[in-house]
């Protein structure tokens, strides 16, 4: 039997229930069309009214939905932005994606025309990611049991994905990829059916094999352990078949890679995924989770839907 880590209740909730509201196929067409349309459009101010413009996705207007995003990513590119800033792009982005996600192919595709040819290139990635993740399980009945902390530094953890490439070879792009999904890079803390633990779901037979004597709940103990498995199932020269390897599922498989390639591409954009919070997706609607969860409440959130 193949060696996974960390299947079970956490990782299938995380990566289906924190993402996207709906399926989103593939769009390479319009992703083209967009890269085109939008490769001499002037960027746009990151400067003034960050908060009240990036607040919650314009829903009634796709011009104004495509440019809130490009303003959202121009700001995770600006290497001035405060962190408040790239707070406020970062969360804008994941509202944004669940939006375009849940809209009907023809709306999806006059927003990602629309785009700057950078936002088109990482927006139709990430959707495409949702997407995936979406047809993992279903909206839950009960809230999760879980505790929602808040995660190392972002140039903590980036120094731990490329101490792990550095050693490893493999990208440090999947390694966060693979934080992102399981854990939205440590947030979550709990454990799964199959007894998975830690930052990135290690059950303990795996762990005994990967772990080499560290913590399994230890961020950088568990970012190397996971480029090892990844290394000892051949990456990076096949890097996809070690993610099947961490996990058997297409749709998991597909969402690393198009989140990785996103950071490939722009190394900012590290920077916006860092600040993506903990969505779950329950029968009553998308509730946030904050840190300090359970001890501070759920909060549901009102789902935008795109609309002429």
């Amino acid at each position: 039997m193949r060696q996974v880590a960390g299947r079970g209740m956490v990782t299938t909730l995380v990566v289906a229930c924190l993402l996207a509201s709906c399926t989103a196929p593939d769009n390479s067409n319009g992703q083209t069309e967009a890269v085109r349309s939008a490769s001499s459009a002037p960027r746009p101010s990151t400067g003034g009214g960050l908060g009240a413009r990036l607040r919650m996705p314009a829903t009634q207007s796709v011009a104004e939905l495509a440019d809130q995003l490009d303003l959202a990513v121009a700001t995770l590119r600006d290497r001035e932005a405060s962190n408040a800033d790239l707070r406020k792009a970062g969360r804008f982005q994941q509202l944004a994606v669940r939006t375009l996600a849940a809209a009907s192919v023809p709306l999806r595709r006059e927003v990602m025309v629309r785009l700057q040819a950078e936002t088109a290139q990482a927006t139709g990635g990430i959707v495409r990611a949702a997407g995936g993740l979406r047809a993992l399980t279903e909206p839950q009945t009960t809230l999760p049991r879980w505790r929602i902390v808040a995660p190392p530094p972002p140039q903590e953890l980036l120094g731990y994905y490329r101490q792990a490439q550095r050693r490893t070879g493999v990208p440090w792009t999947y390694l966060a990829a693979i934080h992102l999904v399981e854990t939205r890079m440590g947030r979550i803390r709990g454990a799964s059916t199959a007894g998975a633990l830690g930052p990135m779901q290690f059950i303990p037979s795996t762990w005994a094999v990967y772990g080499a004597g560290g913590d399994i709940n230890d961020p950088k103990d568990a970012i190397l352990a996971a480029a090892r498995l990844l290394r000892a199932y051949g990456a990076p020269g096949d890097t996809a078949d070690a993610l099947w390897h961490y996990n058997p599922s297409f749709h998991y498989v597909r969402a690393v890679t198009e989140y990785a390639r996103t950071m490939q591409r722009s190394a900012s954009l590290y920077r916006g995924y860092w600040h993506w919070r903990v969505l779950y997706r329950h029968t009553r609607g998308t509730y946030v989770l904050p840190v300090g969860y359970p001890d501070r409440r759920q909060v549901l959130l009102k789902e935008p839907s795109l609309v002429r």
